[in-house]
């Protein structure tokens, strides 16, 4: 009797516990889309808009083999997981945001880009139950197509952000 008792305190309390955990994100931003001259995007910016949505798990940047050193040494000082490529970003960046929205590693995906190869990605998560969020990185960056396919959508450089 005292078995079942103390499984059923134990089933409760894990059932309460994940209702009121905070959501885990996943954040990818497309570097070469988002850190262009004319918008002013902040790393911090974008951690602080992230940590708004939710307990950070994956925070990445993907940048070509362009990229400067300070920019990569900037992000990962600030937490960012830089993922360099030889070629364009947006392959690898829809790959890994695809998985891990589909394996359960998070609740919520933030794309951040003006780039509507992405559309699809979102699409996808919310179609397997993930909330999504596009992330644009200015007023003249944002994309309509990223912002009708997700849940929620951000623009950064704005008052509201």
């Amino acid at each position: 009797m005292f078995e079942r008792v103390r499984a059923r305190l134990v089933s409760d309390h894990s059932r309460s516990r994940s209702r009121s955990r905070e959501p885990t994100v996943g954040l990818f931003v497309d570097g070469p889309n988002v850190f262009r001259d004319e918008f002013d995007v902040d790393l911090d910016d974008l951690r602080e808009a992230v940590g708004d949505l939710g307990r950070v798990g994956v925070i990445r940047l993907y940048l070509d083999e362009h990229a400067t050193p300070g920019l990569i040494q900037a992000a990962e000082a600030r937490g960012f997981e830089v993922i360099i490529t030889s070629g364009d970003v947006d392959v690898k960046l829809a790959v890994d945001a695809t998985a891990l929205s589909g394996d359960g590693t998070i609740d919520r995906l933030a794309i951040a880009s003006r780039d509507t190869d992405f559309k699809p990605v979102l699409e996808h998560a919310g179609a397997v139950g993930v909330e999504t969020i596009a992330i644009a990185p200015g007023e003249y960056g944002r994309s309509d197509a990223l912002r009708n396919a997700a849940d929620e959508a951000v623009t950064m450089g704005t008052d509201g952000d």
